[in-house]
Order: structure tokens, then sequence, then C-alpha cells
């Protein structure tokens, strides 16, 4: 079976296989958006009648006050040995269907549908894309280019006024609030980044200390 050979992957097994909706179904997707279709619903006529006759066994037993287990065992015996020829069968009609829902890519020889498919090419649009698609992406992909390049070159010119030897905090040594690298902290209003050397001695100042040790001078 070659067929099922190509939809080995892209498909789902719906089948039932006891009670009075016992049937065969298959479900098959699109190898390239995922979109799915459903092979029409086949009854198992040998499990349903099998179902009927273990019902109507089980009520003239039970009616005789006894329990008709041997013909229920015998009907499911003779619904079970039918049921994977009869899978099989309608398994083939299901891809027999399904391939006139989906095209076969010659490239990559993938199942797809038709809103994925470049009929113009006989080829999936994953391997032959739309043109005009594509042109279309590529100008939105040119924009944002130029618009990213445009903005770091802004950016560039911005960064020419910032000192990158200040000292900064970018969280507040006293309630911990994310500062952003401001001078004073938001959170507490504490003044972030001081200097460690006094800046009329020069000489060293102890972190927390509100004047120089050398000269006196307030921080």
């Amino acid at each position: 079976m070659s067929a099922e050979i190509y939809f080995s992957n892209n498909y789902r097994d719906l089948c039932e296989r006891n009670g009075t909706g016992a049937g065969f179904q298959f479900e098959f997707s699109c190898s390239r958006c995922y979109d799915t279709w459903r092979s029409p619903f086949e009854p198992y006529t040998g499990e349903r009648a099998a179902t009927w006759v273990r019902k109507g066994a089980d009520v003239a037993w039970g009616l005789l006050g006894r329990t008709g287990t041997g013909l229920s065992s015998a009907a499911e015996g003779l619904a079970g040995a039918g049921y994977g020829r009869a899978r099989d069968d309608a398994f083939q009609r299901a891809i027999d269907n399904a391939q006139g829902h989906f095209n076969r890519c010659a490239r990559c020889t993938d199942y797809v549908c038709g809103r994925c498919w470049n009929a113009a090419q006989g080829l999936c649009l994953r391997c032959a894309p739309d043109t005009a698609a594509e042109a279309m992406a590529a100008q939105q992909r040119g924009l944002n280019d130029m618009a990213s390049q445009r903005a770091y070159a802004a950016g560039q010119q911005a960064g020419q006024g910032y000192d990158p030897s200040t000292p900064r905090q970018l969280v507040c040594p006293h309630c911990r609030t994310e500062t952003r690298g401001a001078a004073f902290c938001p959170g507490c209003g504490h003044q972030l980044a001081q200097s460690d050397r006094c800046s009329s001695c020069s000489a060293a100042i102890p972190e927390g200390a509100a004047f120089c040790p050398g000269c006196g001078s307030r921080r």
C-alpha cells in the first residue's frame, strides 16, 4: 500500500472498535499549515451486528435466569475476525479520497492543502513561495532594517553627550529601589553614586560619611 506511506505522519486514526458506534474514520492534515480534513464515517456493520446479538442474548438468557456468555463470545469473535481487514479497506478508501483534497509536492513529497499549493509551479508554497508575498515580506524587512540603522545612528549621536566615566548606581543601597542611573533615588531620595574622594582635598571619604575626615567639608 504505497499511498499509506505518504500519509504515515500526517493522519489520525479515529476508528471506533466497539459498540453500536463502531466504524472507521481518519483525519488527515496539511504538512504545511496543519489544517485537517476528515474522511466520511463508515460504520463497521460486523461489530454493530455483534453488539445487537450480544444484547439480544443477554435479554433472552436474562429472562431465563441464565447467562448467554457463549453466544456473546461467539458474536464477539466473529466481529473481531473481520475488523482488521475492514479497517485496512476503509483506510485505503480514505487515502484515495484524501488525495483529492491534498496536493503532493514533487520536490519534498509532502501533501498540502489547496491554500498551501503553488499550482503554477506544481510545488508546495514551502518549496515555491508566492512571489508577490515574498516581495512584500522583503520590502517590509528592508524597511525594518533601514529604520533600525537610522535609529542606531541617532542613538550614537545622542551618546556623544553621555559621560561613561560618571559614577552611577543602578540600585539604591538604602531601600534597594532601581534607580536607572539617576543622581537621587526615586524611592527614598538618597543621593547616589557619591564620589569616594573629597572634592576639596581629595581625601578618601568612608562610605556613609557626611563630612570629609581630611578637611571637614560637607560632601
